[in-house]
């Protein structure tokens, strides 16, 4: 029986536009209402070349630039999660077109977590206030005449949410492709009993519901890929597909992470993301990031 905290429609379907980020594999999405101009940008991607400390925003600009041909209304920026590999482009997008900026009201845990980690003073707030909206499990919004579901999926991070747009569900890192799997679970506030509960969550949805991902990596040589189904998921999903129980996930998941390197981007992605994507700054106002050492 469905523990699902609302009632998905179907019959609802929403406009999905993918752009996929080729040096940090992420996929970001714009979804349009199919009855208005409203639309939501969901896991936006800030360009950086670390090793020379620059930051560019062709892929964000690409957004704008789609969004502002289609006369669309850009009403949300949506994070599914605190990325940790890739900065988001979110108040970039927003001081050019407008809009809100969400993320998972667990954005506290990680800002405490990090903030210390990163060693930030007090002036670095730790109330989610960087956002303009904390989801909690259970709450919807509005694009244009869409209603959009939010679901707390935990376990790859503490504020991971999975947002349900009629026939369209945007899982984050909660899951990936059929023969990708699922997300790591050794970060700090992470967990591989909690991911396998949260992935269960979105595997309760309706089979015929359409899943979008946040990254895919092209396993085997594939071609690149980003969307399935539920249906697809029970089946096919190599880590969590076909029945596998809750133990041997865990199992395999935390034997698994135990060889996963750190991502090449965490460190500036952390400092940034979980500032709703400002780069922080010195004394003096200068755009600056730090690298803790032996901390992660």
């Amino acid at each position: 029986m469905s523990t699902l905290p609302f009632t998905p429609d179907l019959s609802i379907k929403p406009e999905v536009t993918a752009f996929f980020d080729a040096p940090t594999n992420t996929i970001s999405y714009v979804v349009k209402d199919p009855n208005s101009a409203s639309c939501a940008v969901i896991d936006s991607v800030m360009d950086i070349d670390y090793a020379a400390g620059r930051i560019t925003y062709d892929g964000a600009d690409e957004i704008i630039a789609f969004i502002e041909k289609h006369n669309l209304k850009l009403e949300w920026l949506i994070e599914t999660h605190v990325h940790a590999d890739h900065l988001s482009a979110a108040p970039y997008i927003q001081s050019k077109l407008g809009g809100k900026l969400g993320i998972g009201e667990n954005i506290t845990i990680v800002q405490d977590t990090f903030g210390k980690i990163f060693n930030e003073g007090t002036e670095f707030q730790r109330d989610g206030s960087q956002f303009d909206r904390l989801f909690t499990d259970g709450d919807s919004y509005q694009i244009g005449g869409l209603t959009a579901h939010v679901m707390h999926t935990p376990g790859h991070t503490p504020a991971c949410m999975t947002h349900v747009v009629g026939n369209a569900a945007f899982v984050g890192d909660t899951l990936f492709m059929p023969d990708g799997g699922s997300a790591r679970a050794d970060f700090p506030g992470g967990d591989a009993g909690t991911l396998y509960d949260s992935i269960q969550k979105v595997l309760a949805l309706p089979d015929d519901m359409r899943l979008f991902m946040c990254h895919d990596y092209g396993p085997n040589g594939r071609d690149i890929a980003w969307e399935t189904t539920v249906a697809e998921e029970k089946k096919h999903n190599i880590h969590v597909g076909g029945g596998k129980t809750r133990e041997e996930f865990i199992k395999f998941r935390t034997e698994r992470d135990a060889t996963l390197a750190m991502p090449r981007l965490i460190i500036p992605s952390l400092q940034v993301n979980m500032r709703a994507g400002d780069v922080p700054t010195d004394s003096d106002g200068n755009p600056m990031l730090k690298v803790p050492v032996n901390k992660l």
